[in-house]
């Protein structure tokens, strides 16, 4: 029997995005792209909301040049919306050929935050779908609450599924924008649209609020959904989306009418790059990609994998890339780096290659030892470091800790030019950084940000004697954001973190 198709749509650097804390760079969405359609092998991507702001025009720009060139310009996706135009606007200008437009898919929506009637939406959405066909863009359409549309107002959703049949659309796409539905529920809503339009290709796409993302994503796909939505390691708005990894292997395992293309040996890779670049950690018991799944802790466990690997089932680690584990107890150039990087799954253009090399080479210096493990901090923190221009440089500084006395920091900082010493004390040694550099920025009636949050972590899999990253979160002018430093000691990580934190507010 042939096998039905399933699409897969990962959202992780547009819904994905809107994790609480989460922002990529465009140098980091680029990568990420690149990794989930041609690692992957993902069938489309949704990359940015238009009119979001600069930063993010030219990472969606930056990566619809990249598509256009490999031929992949119709598996990028924007979400857009019914705003008159604009956002088809926005398109042209960075490139994209194919928006999601957001769409209300509920009565409760539609009258209490547009106050229009069905017949005046259907309409707004016609004029947004005739230009976008004029433009040579292609559209899909979101109906944003649908799964409380179709619990509260079925007719009004099977109204607008009526206006959508007749007009040149290539998807409809289902949310459960506030994760209401649990699999009993989304296979009979699910089945009677495909029943009543059978020729419509519909997508799912499901929240976890719940924790049924996935068995939803199941039942959706018994009822004859035609595509997917999904995100790297669940990542999104609240509880988050359905996680990719999971939906792939469920899929494969426990769904054989149905065929994805996605290549499963690429999944932890691509998993543990996007954990790094967002700081959002993967917990250790996360089923496909996290530290614990594939390690046998008990030696009962141990003792029957010799004996015709009693404690194996169909989720073998190397299917994704990655190898079984048994806990016990309680110099290099570029050619060396691009191997340990294809162990990874992983790939960076020459440019980024030689910086990469370079910030290797300055750790072997300090006689630092680099593993495989090490590379994605090293691969973020170089990227990280080329987004903004160094105006403000920490040109030297002397920590001193002594017993009995407080910790003190003499500090040399390159201003705009202009060099300025300042000495402090302080409770610890980066307190006392802290303080002479805020004795400088006073000096110039200058502010420096609030710290909120200082968190420090070694790469998984890495040595404690090795590479530490410190990420520390600051709040300016009311907005959070996140600076991240790497070094083999955590207080001159934290004052490269710093130093990124001044020339961005610069």
């Amino acid at each position: 029997m042939e096998k039905r198709k399933i699409e897969i749509m990962d959202t992780t650097l547009r819904d994905g995005e809107q994790t609480s804390g989460v922002s990529f760079s465009a140098a980091e969405k680029l990568t990420i792209a690149q990794l989930l359609l041609e690692e992957l092998n993902i069938d489309r991507i949704e990359i940015a909301s238009a009119r979001v702001s600069e930063g993010e025009f030219n990472a969606v720009k930056g990566i619809t040049s990249w598509a256009e060139l490999k031929g992949y310009t119709n598996r990028i996706e924007v979400l857009t919306f019914v705003d008159g135009g604009v956002s088809i606007d926005w398109m042209k200008k960075a490139g994209a050929k194919v928006q999601n437009l957001l769409t209300k898919g509920s009565m409760n929506h539609l009258t209490h935050q547009l106050k229009k009637t069905p017949e005046q939406h259907f309409s707004e959405i016609a004029q947004i779908i005739a230009s976008a066909k004029e433009n040579d863009i292609e559209t899909n359409v979101y109906l944003e609450d649908w799964s409380n549309g179709m619990r509260n107002s079925p007719e009004y959703v099977f109204q607008f599924l009526e206006f959508l049949s007749t007009q040149p659309i290539k998807r409809v796409l289902l949310p459960d924008t506030l994760g209401v539905l649990i699999p009993s529920l989304t296979f009979e809503f699910i089945s009677k649209i495909k029943d009543k339009y059978p020729q419509i290709h519909f997508d799912f796409h499901a929240h976890n609020d719940y924790d049924l993302s996935v068995a939803n994503v199941m039942e959706a796909i018994k009822a004859g959904i035609n595509g997917l939505h999904v995100t790297v390691n669940g990542m999104g708005e609240r509880a988050g989306n359905a996680p990719l990894e999971s939906t792939v292997a469920v899929i494969n395992d426990y769904l054989p009418q149905v065929s994805i293309n996605v290549k499963e040996t690429s999944l932890y890779s691509v998993s543990k790059l996007v954990e790094t670049f967002t700081g959002y950690r993967i917990p250790a018991n996360k089923p496909i990609v996290g530290d614990n799944v594939f390690t046998q802790t008990a030696g009962i466990h141990a003792d029957g994998d010799n004996k015709n690997n009693l404690y194996f089932n169909d989720l073998l680690p190397e299917r994704f890339g990655r190898k079984r584990k048994y806990a016990l107890g309680k110099t290099s150039g570029k050619a060396n780096i691009e191997k340990n990087l294809q162990e990874l799954g992983l790939k960076l253009n020459n440019e980024d290659l030689k910086l990469v090399t370079q910030r290797i080479i300055e750790l072997g210096d300090k006689k630092e030892t680099v593993t495989k493990e090490d590379l994605p901090y090293i691969i973020s923190d170089v990227l990280d470091s080329h987004t903004y221009e160094e105006k403000i440089t920490i040109n030297s500084y002397m920590l001193v800790h002594s017993k009995g006395m407080r910790p003190s920091t003499t500090l040399s900082l390159n201003l705009n030019g202009e060099i300025i010493e300042e000495n402090a004390q302080g409770d610890g040694q980066f307190d006392a950084f802290m303080n002479a550099l805020s004795k400088i920025y006073k000096s110039k009636k200058l502010t420096l940000p609030k710290l909120i949050d200082y968190a420090v972590r070694i790469p998984p899999g890495s040595s404690s004697d090795a590479l530490c990253e410190t990420i520390i979160t600051w709040v300016n002018n009311g907005k959070e954001f996140k600076t991240r430093g790497l070094d083999s000691d955590q207080t001159v990580a934290a004052i490269i973190a710093t130093q990124k934190m001044l020339n961005i507010i610069t």
